[in-house]
C-alpha cells in the first residue's frame, strides 16, 4: 500500500515525491497519483534526532520543491487536495472514514513537514508564495481576471516572478487559499470526535498550527542573524492576522481545553493499524477499539517523578492534551496589546455545571471544571500546565472560585510545594509562576483559613527532617522560607523574594496550630537575614584598605543597595510574625515558645529606626509571657516543655492583642507588569522546543533560548 517510510527509508530516490517535487505540474484532481503518493505509513519523529534524520533524509526533495514549486504550483494542488478530503470527513460514517482519515493525516504530515521547511530556511512571505503558487498559464489568467473583477480595497499583492520563473508570471498573495486551510484545520480539530483512529489528525492539526504559528520563531532568528533591534510585531504577520481573525476562536479553544482536561492516551496503533500491517484488518480492528477506546490514568507515574520527567512522560503518553496545552499558551500570550479572541474566550469560560444564572456574565464556552482541575493537580510540576494554572487562577474569577470551594487542596498545592523544594531542578521561571500561583491563592482568605485545617502525615519528600504530622498550611510555609533561603544564596532575585514574602504576609493572619519545627523555621529565618545585615552592615562602616574581607567586584554602593533589599525584607518578617501575634496568638503557643527561646535575636534592632515599632509589639509578647513563666517557675521549679506550653495556653487566655500597636492588616495582591509578553512568549516558545511533539532545527532553539536567558 504506497509507501512504508521507516526511520531508515531512501526518500530521496522515492518516484511519487520526485514527481510532487519535480518540474511538472500536477493537477488535484490526478486521483491515481495522489491515492499512490497519500497511501503510506510514517513513524513519527520522536524526538530531535528522529527529526533531524527525517529532515537530513527530505533535504535534497525539499531544496528541489523549493526550487520548482512557485512555478508547478504543486503545494497549492496538495492543499486543495487536503481541503476536499477535510471537507469529505465530516459527511463519512467512521467505518467509510477510516481509510479517508489515513490519507488526510498523510497529506496534512507533507504540508506540515513543507511548512516548517519554509519557516526555517525562508521567510513568512516566501511561504505564502508557495500557498498560492499556480501553474504559469493559470497564474496569467487569474492575474488577468482579478485585474477586472477584483475591488481595489482587497489589496492583493502581486510579486515579479524570479528569473527561475516563466517570463511574466506573477504569483498573487492575497492569503485567501491560506484562510482556507486555516478554517479547515480548525474545523478538523472541533467537529471530528477523537477517536482510535482520529487522534493522529487532531494530532497532525493542532501540530501544524503550532508550525504555523512558529514564523515568530524563525522571524526572531533572522532578525539576530541580521542584526536588527526588533523582529517585525506579529500584528504584521500575515499568519498571525488570519489566524487570530478566525471567527471561531470560541469553539477551538474550547476543544483544545477539552483535550487538556481528558487527557486521552495516544493509541497503541496509528488508525487502528501497526505502521506496517494490513490496513484493511486495520479497519475491523479499530471498530472494535473504538469500543473500549478510554483514557488511561495509570500512565502518568507523578509519585516520584521530577517535573522533567513528567513533561517527557506527558508528550510520549498523553501528545494531544500536551500540543493542546502548548497552542493554548501561544494562542493567549501573543497579541495581547490588541483585541484577542482566543484570552478571552480563555478567560470568560465557565464550569458546564453552573446555570446560566450561576455563570454570572457573558459565556465564552462551557466545560468541566472539575475535569480541569483533576488534570492540573496530576501534571501541575510540568511548566507549561503551571502556566495555565496562572491564567486561569489570574485572569478567570469562575475557575478561581471553583478551585477555592474545592476539599482537596492539598492535590493541587503539594506538587506545586515539590516543584519550589526541587528548585534546583526546575528553571527560574518555573519556581518563579509557581510562587506567583501560590500568591495568587494566598489572596483569598477562605485558603489561608483552610490549608491549616488539612493534615498530611509522612511526607516522604521533605528530607530535612522526618514529621509525622503537620498541617497543609505548615508545609507551605516551610517550602517558602526554603525558597527564600535559596534565592538568597543562588539566584538573589528581589522579585522572587517580593512575592514569596507577599504569600506569608497574606497568610500570617491565619497562622494556626503552627507546627514546633514551623515556628522555628519563622524565627530561624529572622535571625539569618539579621547575621547577615549585621555583617553586611560592619563590612560599610569599615575603612575601604582595611575590609580585605570584601568581593573586589563588589562596590560600596552595590553594598548599600544590599543592605536597603534586606532592610526591606527584615521588615516584611517583623510584620509577618506581629501579624500572627495580633490575630492568632492564642492559636499559636509554639510560635511563642520558639520567641521566649529565641528573644535575644532581636536584642540588635530594637533602637533601629526601620525596626523599632514592630519589635516592640514582639517586645510586649515576649515579656508578658515571659513574667508569668517567672512567677510559676518560682513556684514549681524548673518547668518542661510541655509544662512551659501550658502556661503559655493558659496565658494567651487572658491575653488582650488590645495592648498592641496597630498596624495595617497585610494584603497583598498579585499585580501582572507591563508589557508581559516580554517574559511570557520567550518562555513559552522554550517550552513548545523542549517539551512539544514538533523539532524545530537547532538554531531557532538557541536564538529563543538566548532570549530567555536575558
Amino acid at each position: 500500500m504506497g509507501i512504508n517510510v521507516s526511520r531508515n527509508a531512501d526518500l530521496a530516490s522515492n518516484e511519487w515525491l520526485q514527481r510532487f517535487v519535480g518540474r511538472h505540474h500536477i493537477a488535484h484532481d490526478d486521483e491515481a497519483y495522489w491515492n499512490g503518493l497519500l497511501n503510506y505509513n510514517i513513524v513519527m519523529p520522536e524526538n530531535s534526532q528522529d527529526q533531524l534524520s527525517l529532515d537530513s533524509r527530505l533535504e535534497t526533495l525539499c531544496q528541489s520543491f523549493i526550487g520548482h514549486n512557485l512555478k508547478t504550483g504543486n503545494f497549492g494542488s496538495l492543499v486543495t487536495v487536503f481541503l476536499e478530503k477535510a471537507s469529505e470527513l465530516l459527511s463519512l460514517s467512521d467505518q467509510e472514514s477510516n481509510m479517508h482519515v489515513w490519507q488526510t493525516f498523510n497529506a496534512l504530515f507533507i504540508i506540515r513537514t513543507l511548512i516548517k521547511y519554509i519557516n526555517e530556511t525562508g521567510s513568512e512571505f516566501q511561504l505564502l508564495q508557495h500557498f498560492e503558487a499556480m501553474p504559469s498559464a493559470e497564474l496569467l489568467k487569474a492575474a488577468e481576471e482579478q485585474q477586472q473583477h477584483q475591488p481595489p480595497e482587497m489589496a492583493s499583492i502581486a510579486i515579479e516572478a524570479s528569473e527561475h520563473q516563466t517570463p511574466l508570471a506573477a504569483i498573487i498573495v492575497d492569503g485567501a487559499k491560506f484562510e482556507t486551510f486555516i478554517d479547515a484545520l480548525v474545523n478538523l480539530i472541533v467537529v471530528i470526535p477523537v477517536k482510535e483512529f482520529t487522534y493522529h489528525l487532531h494530532l497532525e492539526s493542532v501540530n501544524t498550527l503550532i508550525t504555523l504559528l512558529s514564523v515568530h520563531l524563525f522571524a526572531q532568528q533572522l532578525q539576530h542573524q541580521q542584526q536588527q533591534p526588533q523582529p517585525p510585531p506579529t500584528d504584521k504577520s500575515i499568519v498571525f492576522r488570519t489566524i487570530y481573525k478566525c471567527q471561531h476562536a470560541n469553539v477551538l479553544m474550547s476543544a483544545l481545553l477539552h483535550f487538556v482536561a481528558r487527557m486521552v492516551e495516544v493509541p497503541h496503533t496509528m488508525f487502528g493499524s501497526t505502521s506496517a500491517g494490513s490496513f484493511v484488518f486495520g479497519i475491523a480492528e479499530s471498530l472494535l477499539s473504538i469500543l473500549t477506546f478510554r483514557k488511561q490514568q495509570d500512565v502518568l507515574k507523578t509519585s516520584n517523578a521530577t517535573g522533567e520527567e513528567l513533561s517527557q512522560q506527558f508528550r510520549n503518553h498523553y501528545p494531544l492534551a500536551n500540543q493542546s496545552l502548548l497552542l493554548i499558551l501561544i494562542l493567549t500570550n501573543h497579541c495581547t496589546a490588541q483585541d484577542n479572541a482566543y484570552r478571552a474566550s480563555l478567560f470568560g469560560c465557565a464550569d458546564s455545571k453552573d446555570s446560566p444564572k450561576q455563570a454570572n456574565g457573558a459565556v465564552s464556552f462551557q466545560i468541566d471544571f472539575s475535569a480541569v482541575y483533576e488534570t492540573l493537580c496530576r501534571i501541575v510540576t510540568i511548566d507549561q500546565a503551571t502556566l495555565l494554572l496562572y491564567l486561569l487562577l489570574h485572569r478567570n474569577e469562575r475557575f478561581y472560585r471553583f478551585v477555592m470551594q474545592q476539599p482537596d487542596l492539598e492535590q493541587l498545592v503539594i506538587p506545586i510545594l515539590q516543584t519550589l523544594y526541587n528548585a534546583p531542578d526546575s528553571n527560574s521561571h518555573h519556581i518563579y509562576m509557581s510562587l506567583i500561583v501560590l500568591l495568587i491563592l494566598s489572596e483569598d482568605e477562605g485558603f489561608n483559613k483552610n490549608v491549616h485545617t488539612i493534615l498530611l502525615k509522612n511526607i516522604s519528600w521533605y528530607t530535612e527532617r522526618t514529621i509525622s504530622e503537620i498541617s497543609l498550611g505548615g508545609i507551605l510555609i516551610l517550602i517558602v522560607i526554603r525558597t527564600i533561603q535559596y534565592n538568597m544564596l543562588k539566584m538573589r532575585d528581589k522579585y522572587l523574594h517580593t512575592n514569596c514574602l507577599a504569600a506569608l504576609a497574606n497568610m500570617s493572619g491565619h497562622f494556626r496550630a503552627l507546627h514546633p519545627y514551623v515556628a522555628q523555621r519563622l524565627v530561624s529565618l529572622f535571625e539569618t537575614l539579621a547575621r547577615k545585615h549585621t555583617r553586611l552592615d560592619a563590612q560599610l562602616k569599615e575603612p575601604a584598605d582595611s575590609a580585605v574581607f570584601v568581593n573586589v567586584s563588589t562596590t560600596p554602593e552595590d553594598m548599600m543597595q544590599d543592605l536597603t533589599v534586606l532592610e526591606e525584607v527584615l521588615r516584611m518578617v517583623l510584620e509577618i510574625l506581629n501579624s500572627c501575634l495580633t490575630n492568632q496568638l492564642v492559636y499559636c503557643p509554639n510560635l511563642v515558645y520558639t520567641l521566649l527561646y529565641k528573644r535575644s535575636v532581636f536584642e540588635g534592632f530594637r533602637s533601629h529606626h526601620a525596626f523599632q515599632d514592630v519589635i516592640q509589639n514582639i517586645d510586649m509578647v515576649v515579656g508578658f509571657f515571659s513574667s508569668r513563666l517567672q512567677r510559676v517557675q518560682e513556684q514549681r521549679g524548673e518547668l518542661g516543655v510541655n509544662e512551659v506550653l501550658e502556661v503559655i495556653s493558659k496565658g494567651a487566655s487572658q491575653w488582650s492583642s488590645d495592648r498592641l500597636r496597630k498596624f495595617p492588616d497585610l494584603k497583598f495582591k498579585y499585580v501582572e507588569e507591563d508589557a508581559p509578553e516580554e517574559f511570557f512568549i520567550p518562555y513559552v516558545w522554550t517550552l513548545v522546543c523542549k517539551y512539544g511533539c514538533v523539532h524545530f532545527s537547532s538554531e531557532s532553539i538557541k536564538s529563543i533560548t538566548t532570549d530567555i536567558a536575558c
